[in-house]
């Protein structure tokens, strides 16, 4: 018989036998559940790994214009995929923009709830104790797998896209309202995905890349974007929690650009938009011209018959005063694709800008008939290209006047706001009645508005033919002898449009004298007072060629407080704004 000493060791070994099991199931059982993590990692970044391969041959074949074929690998997993359904969205969302046709625009929204879902199907899912360990600290990036930073990515890029379709479908304040809720949230995700990148370790280096571009094309765009805005909206935008960093959102960009990641291409388009069209028509100094071909050289290699690409060709050449070239590249980029004949638009615009009247008109007619984007804008622009033609047929002025009669019936309204260039072009056309059916120079005034006078000093013979329009114009209302409601203004259009081309030819003396003319007709002047305001602005800019830094300034600053309620005012606030930054950048080195 086992005594109870012998027994109780007994019961202690079994026990310990027991624990010993325990021990080993529970091991193992943390190796299975590690395993099965481990894996569940290593698919869904192999996943991953393939939709972002597919995303990028998408883009591809997109950029070549090969439309059907880009469609081809989105749609078939667009409604489990993120990325498919992103590049679903994306072709939906372009249709929406170009067309501004409400079926097309009902349709992008509905296509980019749907990506929405599935990026919240795979973002991350916080635990009670994470949910209220993130009110108390910083989120736990290492948390999140590479699928689910990327879910957050798609989310801001779905989000801004919905919120600028908000802005297209409606026009209501309470719109106006819930699309910039929507900015504002997509910015904060921008954010996060900011930190995100800097703040985990990556499963894999591929996946890191594509993010990486997406984040700096992201934050890139956004600081370049507020940083444009003037000094008084940048304030109320930074008091909701947005804030703007022209020289950080380019950096971003190009080294998103510099990157071989899904966005690279969207951060090489957004750098040739800033230097190429924003820096001109907003601001008043080139854009890095350098960069553009740079860029250009790299992506027409890759994308050789793109429509985008081929025409910030054309419009490289163009700012550098190549006219003839630019013609070549502008019709490349039309003759490249049909899918998309809005992309055509774009070069239309772009040939407008001739001299050759009668040819600009013939592309002004192309933009009347076919799109859809401002008939109003286009329907003045083929009337004043036409009202520079000489001997006009009784059939032509028929034409004239029935685009300036119908011209104003197309006036839009976007986020509930008119267009301003719309409202400058409607009270052109009320001039053009007023005055006997005739403008002064209306399409000279129109280069001046969109600020390609920049072109002017590098290409004397476009310079010279503007020079002699101006000059003959200006001589002819001095010798009027009867006197007309409008002749001051008039005149001081005259006088700008010299002024500012003295500017660009860098005979400074001359554009002052001219300026300063314009200027002190400021009481005669009955409708047009977005002309002196921006005779100043050319005074201050001179002053800023000249490095009279102070007066630049006060002259530039003095125009904010001076005139207010006139055509225009927005654009001019934009171009004051981009002048300040950088003559403030001086005086700060």
């Amino acid at each position: 018989m086992k005594t109870a000493i012998t027994i109780f060791h007994d019961a202690v070994n079994d026990e310990l036998e027991l624990d010993a099991h325990l021990q080993e199931a529970q091991v193992e059982a943390s190796q299975n559940v590690i395993c099965h993590k481990s894996q569940g990692l290593s698919n869904n970044t192999t996943e991953l790994e393939k939709n972002l391969e597919e995303a990028e041959l998408a883009i591809y074949y997109f950029f070549n214009n090969k439309f059907d074929e880009a469609k081809s690998i989105v749609l078939p997993h667009a409604n489990t995929s993120m990325y498919h359904s992103m590049g679903r969205a994306m072709f939906s969302f372009l249709e929406a923009i170009l067309t501004f046709e409400r079926a097309h625009i009902l349709q992008a929204g509905d296509e980019l709830r749907s990506c929405l879902d599935i990026c919240q199907k795979y973002r991350h899912k916080n635990t009670i104790s994470e949910s209220i360990g993130k009110k108390l600290k910083r989120t736990a990036y290492s948390a999140l797998s590479d699928m689910e930073a990327h879910a957050e990515l798609c989310m801001a890029e779905a989000l801004l896209l919905q919120a600028l379709l908000i802005f297209a479908e409606d026009e209501s304040l309470t719109t106006l309202i819930k699309g910039g809720v929507q900015i504002n949230h997509c910015y904060n995700n921008y954010k996060e995905c900011t930190l995100t990148l800097s703040n985990r370790e990556w499963q894999s280096q591929i996946s890191k890349i594509h993010f990486e571009s997406g984040v700096r094309m992201g934050m890139g765009t956004f600081n370049l974007m507020i940083s444009l805005l003037p000094a008084s909206v940048i304030k109320l935008l930074q008091f909701i929690g947005f804030s703007g960093d022209r020289d950080a959102g380019l950096e971003d960009l190009n080294r998103g650009y510099k990157t071989s990641g899904l966005r690279q291409v969207l951060c090489a388009l957004t750098l040739l938009g800033y230097h190429l069209i924003v820096c001109y028509i907003l601001g008043h100094q080139e854009g890095d011209l350098v960069l553009c071909d740079d860029i250009l050289q790299t992506q027409l290699e890759k994308y050789p018959h793109g429509a985008l690409f081929l025409f910030f060709k054309g419009r490289l050449e163009f700012m550098r005063g190549n006219l003839v070239t630019a013609e070549h590249w502008y019709k490349m980029s039309w003759r490249s694709q049909n899918v998309w004949p809005q992309f055509h638009h774009l070069s239309f615009w772009e040939l407008l800008l001739k001299v050759d009247w009668r040819e600009a008109s013939l592309y002004a007619s192309h933009l009347v008939e076919s799109s859809k984007w401002s008939p109003t804008i286009y329907s003045y622009q083929k009337a004043t290209t036409m009202l520079m033609l000489p001997n006009l047929t009784h059939n032509e002025n028929q034409i004239i006047d029935t685009l300036m009669t119908t011209a104003p019936t197309y006036k839009q309204r976007i986020a509930g706001k008119s267009l301003p260039m719309e409202k400058f072009v409607c009270k052109k056309i009320e001039r053009y009645f007023c005055q006997g059916k005739w403008l002064c120079l209306p399409a000279v005034e129109l280069m001046y508005v969109w600020n390609t006078f920049t072109v002017l000093s590098k290409q004397h013979s476009l310079a010279d033919g503007i020079y002699q329009i101006i000059e003959r114009k200006f001589n002819e209302l001095k010798n009027i002898k009867t006197q007309r409601i409008y002749d001051a203004d008039n005149i001081a259009l005259c006088l700008l449009l010299r002024g500012a081309f003295y500017r660009q030819m860098k005979k400074n003396l001359l554009a002052i004298k001219d300026l300063k003319e314009c200027i002190a007709l400021k009481n005669a002047v009955k409708d047009d007072k977005y002309i002196i305001a921006f005779a100043n602005l050319e005074a201050g800019l001179i002053y800023a060629d000249e490095n009279q830094v102070d007066l630049a300034i006060n002259t530039l600053e003095k125009i904010k407080k001076q005139y207010t309620s006139f055509s225009l005012e927005s654009r001019l606030h934009f171009r004051i704004h981009t002048a300040l930054m950088d003559l403030r950048k001086r005086v700060a080195k």
